[in-house]
């Protein structure tokens, strides 16, 4: 290992990868600023510009450091406008959007730069140590453990909650999940509920419905709320997170490194159940008085889905370079750049092209840096978004909205599901229905019916639950996380409490 470290090194640190890392950071993260606009679309876009360098290795470097720049600016515009216009980043505008509300962007932009940095560099240094290791374990993971794992991501629902609203989002997350039904069909490839619309077949956009329920309804709250009401968000101070602050979230960074960066591992994961599954962690683990504050500005559940989506990220690259398994979308384009160019990922790419491997690996650290270093003294810039008169600000989020559905499926009727989607959204927070919970359901709930579809057809029916021991033991997992918010109500309730 110290030897591919040291290969690694010397390929990263040459004038030529520094400027791709340096290049592909800076591009990913304003790329990932912009909501719809995630780091597929550019990456798909920069293939050819990667190809040409000729050097796989620089092609490499400079897509992974748009990659996870992307990831890690994306957190802004779920932060600022509360328009996450990545999956990754959805969870961050839980906690991170009352924050700016508060008048905390600052604080909020610093949280998110410090967890990102420190879950990307722990994910690296993980990758750096047990990448050969991690690909058996993964090879492990088959269409019933995958189901099992996103049944433990909706079972977490309650984590999404407020008090008194369990009910409220689970129907949500029923309505999710039926949303997500939209489209060809995994056991039979044909269209479902797309009332004749070619345009449906593919399903709901991700991106269309993200800003739907929270950019648009967002948009249309400003302009009702009183004028003296909301400006706070405006104010560009308390930059610094206090001792006590840093404190409270270095256990939170700490668990969901680990934690996001073995979810990465798992292809077809990704960071988005690493980020929803942290932030349901951490609220389901923290104090009773500290539960109530998610959602709502809590600090904790700002660090945590930003760490994980970043740790997520880095793990990503275990299956695409040592099985050659892309466990996205975005590392499927990776995949593609990296055939093109003549690589063949897998086991051998360590022993046959080490200078590669351990480059990526190197360059990822090289990136950290950069990332931390280009966004910490642009905080109070970035922050001054809010500072922005109402006037501006509210076509500034109803264009960018606009922009960033229509880009996300190439399709004008996407706009029209937008406005529909939008009218629903702003009625169920006029009824004070959990909004995230929705969304939570569409995205996990076709990765969950692909899986399930799969197994079924493996296993002949549902006898894959208790012939693959895995698959049971996640879903007792999934059972004991839908009972323990009530076993603990009974106890609290038991104790006077």
């Amino acid at each position: 290992m110290l030897e591919g470290i040291l290969i690694g090194l010397q390929t990263a640190l040459s004038v030529q990868n520094l400027a791709m890392v340096i290049g592909g950071c800076l591009i990913g993260t304003f790329i990932g600023m912009l909501p719809g606009l995630g780091p597929m679309s550019i990456i798909a876009i920069m293939i050819p510009i990667a190809i040409s360098l000729g050097d796989p290795s620089a092609a490499l470097i400079l897509l992974a450091g748009v990659y996870y720049g992307a990831i890690f600016g994306g957190s802004t515009s779920s932060i600022l406008l509360n328009a996450p216009g990545v999956a990754g980043t959805v969870a961050s505008s839980f906690d991170g959007y009352p924050m700016a509300m508060q008048g905390k962007a600052g604080k909020a932009l610093t949280i998110a730069a410090i967890a990102s940095f420190a879950g990307g560099t722990v994910g690296a240094i993980l990758l750096m140590i047990f990448a050969p290791m991690l690909s058996s374990v993964a090879l492990l993971f088959h269409s019933a453990e995958y189901f099992g794992l996103m049944v433990v991501g909706l079972s977490a629902i309650a984590a999404f909650a407020g008090n008194g609203q369990v009910a409220k989002a689970l129907l949500m997350t029923v309505l999710g999940l039926m949303m997500a039904t939209v489209g060809l069909g995994s056991l039979f490839n044909m269209p479902r509920f797309t009332g004749g619309m070619m345009e449906l077949q593919s399903g709901f956009g991700f991106v269309t419905l993200a800003m739907a329920m929270f950019a648009l309804p967002e948009a249309i709250f400003l302009v009702l709320k009183p004028k003296n009401m909301g400006d706070s968000g405006g104010e560009i101070k308390d930059l610094r997170i206090t001792r006590a602050e840093a404190r409270a979230i270095a256990p939170v960074i700490g668990r969901q490194s680990v934690q996001g960066f073995f979810i990465g591992v798992l292809p077809g994961a990704g960071a988005t159940i690493a980020s929803f599954l942290g932030y349901a962690v951490e609220r389901n683990i923290a104090p009773k008085h500290e539960q109530d504050e998610f959602g709502k500005g809590s600090i904790k559940g700002l660090a945590a889905p930003e760490t994980a989506n970043n740790a997520a990220c880095t793990g990503s690259f275990v299956p695409l370079l040592t099985l050659g398994i892309p466990g996205s979308g975005t590392t499927a384009i990776l995949l593609g750049a990296l055939i093109a160019l003549n690589v063949t990922p897998g086991p051998r790419l360590m022993i046959d092209e080490p200078q590669i491997f351990w480059a990526v690996i190197m360059s990822m650290f090289i990136g950290n840096f950069v990332l931390l270093i280009l966004n910490l003294p642009l905080i109070p810039y970035i922050a001054k978004v809010l500072a922005i008169p109402r006037n501006y600000l509210i076509p500034f989020i109803l264009f960018f909205t606009l922009m960033g559905a229509y880009i996300g499926q190439n399709n004008a009727t996407e706009l029209l599901l937008l406005v529909a989607f939008g009218v629903c959204g702003i009625a169920l927070k006029f009824a004070n229905f959990p909004l995230p919970p929705l969304l939570i359901g569409f995205i996990l709930g076709g990765m969950m019916e692909d899986n399930f579809a799969r197994s079924m057809q493996l296993y002949g029916g549902l006898s894959f639950i208790w012939e693959r021991p895995m698959t049971l033991g996640i879903l007792i997992v999934a059972v004991l996380l839908v009972l323990l918010p009530g076993i603990r109500a009974l106890r609290l309730r038991a104790k006077g409490v």
